[in-house]
């Protein structure tokens, strides 16, 4: 049986000299799975702060509301100025909701900062407008201003970042396998 208190290296001692804080619950009872559980839950919450840095970030240099993800697409249409098709734009996210990627295009076109070309299924693919251009510039700019500032006044922290984006594309692909596991052996 696991112990009921299970002691981290992320313990601060907070309820007294020598008690260890409960991290153990029902995703979590071993030392090993409170660790990967407290990785999940910052993630978890990394991406909702993510995402909304990057709405405000957004809302900063233009009118449109946009969500975080909707904001992502934005800068994947724009990255290296070549038009992307929705399969392009799936993989490069990492994201197989399709009709949330319409829905959200739609979205980008109706604002102006994205077009739509060519016919078919194959051949459509979306690009920036100029609208698009100046607010993907404009959005950089003041990133660089307030979140890059900020991170590049931190010593040593460009080598930690390089270390976690590594440490979080190994962990894209272990989840990515274990989903493909799951999804094999769900249940009826």
């Amino acid at each position: 049986m696991a112990e009921k208190k299970v002691q981290t290296q992320n313990d601060t001692g907070g309820q007294g000299a020598g008690q260890a804080l409960d991290y153990r619950w029902h995703l979590a009872e071993t030392a090993v799975e409170v660790e990967v559980t407290e990785l999940e839950f910052a993630l978890m919450r990394a991406f909702e702060g993510f995402g909304r840095w990057q709405s405000e970030c957004l809302a900063g240099v233009c009118e449109m509301p946009a969500s975080g993800p909707e904001n992502a697409l934005l800068h994947i249409i724009r990255m290296h100025d070549r038009p992307k098709s929705i399969k392009e734009l799936a993989r490069l996210a990492n994201r197989d909701d399709v009709p949330n990627i319409q829905y959200s295009l739609r979205k980008l076109i109706g604002g102006g900062l994205v077009v739509r070309k060519g016919a078919g299924r194959s051949g459509v693919t979306y690009e920036v407008t100029d609208e698009g251009r100046r607010v993907t510039d404009d959005y950089g700019a003041l990133r660089r201003r307030l979140l890059l500032a900020e991170l590049g006044n931190l010593p040593g922290f460009s080598t930690r970042l390089a270390e976690a984006a590594r440490v979080l594309n190994v962990l894209t692909g272990i989840y990515e396998e274990v989903a493909r596991v799951a999804a094999t052996h769900r249940r009826a």
